[in-house]
């Protein structure tokens, strides 16, 4: 089944003359797990502002399960590069606001599945710090609870971990593998890191000109689950260099 379509869909920023998407096509299965690559500015999160509603489309359709989302309502979960979590709400308090947003939950309910959430993600007992008191990675760790408490099964990510230092980053992409494998959603994932894409990937999505008429589905020749041990194969390291290559003649054009 697929979870998310788009059909010829083109967008154009007001302050361009030029559509940075053009009659784009691609879909994704239910229950998979894409990175978009590609360099800076090339329009990679505007597929997924298309996807979640913060831009409207200049031509096309965008279909999740099927429907098209105008007609839907919290059809997915986005997750922006900052975790935006608001200083003066407790942890607590930040994962419930979609429950609130949405609506038909008491006050008890939220906090309860706040809690349950917290706890998914290794941050029991965390719901009344605020979250000037966690680090980084569990700042990070908390956005996703509450993006996966948006309700549905496909979430947005749009370079979630890009401010985290080298050891913090890559202790949360081995425990988002394990998110992912637990609860088997579909995500989007947009990264500038070849190696963290060829890593998290089942296939990358590589963007290799703009305006973005197509995205190169590359398939990872990696079984899940993954360790890092398996970017040292061969096959991995290929995949990886074709796709910087691939970037840097993008780059020079």
């Amino acid at each position: 089944m697929r979870a998310l379509e788009f059909d010829r869909v083109s967008c154009r920023y007001p302050e361009d003359d030029f559509d940075i998407i053009d009659n784009l096509s691609f879909s994704v299965e239910a229950g998979s797990f894409h990175c978009i690559v590609g360099v800076s500015g090339c329009g990679k999160s505007t597929i997924l502002r298309l996807t979640c509603g913060l831009l409207r489309s200049k031509a096309g359709t965008i279909r999740v399960n099927g429907r098209p989302v105008a007609e839907q309502s919290h059809y997915c979960g986005y997750m922006p590069q900052r975790d935006l979590l608001f200083p003066w709400r407790t942890v607590g308090e930040n994962l419930a606001l979609p429950l609130e947003i949405r609506g038909g939950y008491t006050r008890a309910e939220r906090r309860e599945l706040a809690e349950e959430a917290l706890a998914d993600v290794g941050l029991a007992g965390c719901r009344d710090k605020m979250p000037s008191e966690l680090s980084g990675g569990m700042r990070q760790r908390a956005a996703f609870a509450r993006t996966m408490l948006a309700g549905s099964d496909l979430l947005l990510l749009d370079e979630p971990f890009s401010a985290l230092d080298f050891l913090t980053r890559v202790s949360m992409q081995e425990w988002l593998l394990e998110q992912w494998e637990k609860h088997r959603m579909t995500i989007l994932f947009i990264t500038h890191d070849v190696e963290e894409a060829v890593f998290l990937s089942g296939s990358v999505l590589a963007v290799d000109q703009t305006p973005i008429r197509r995205l190169s589905e590359i398939p990872v020749p990696a079984p899940y689950p993954r360790t890092r041990a398996c970017l040292a194969r061969p096959e991995m390291a290929e995949l990886r260099e074709e796709l910087i290559e691939m970037l840097r003649r993008r780059v020079e054009v």
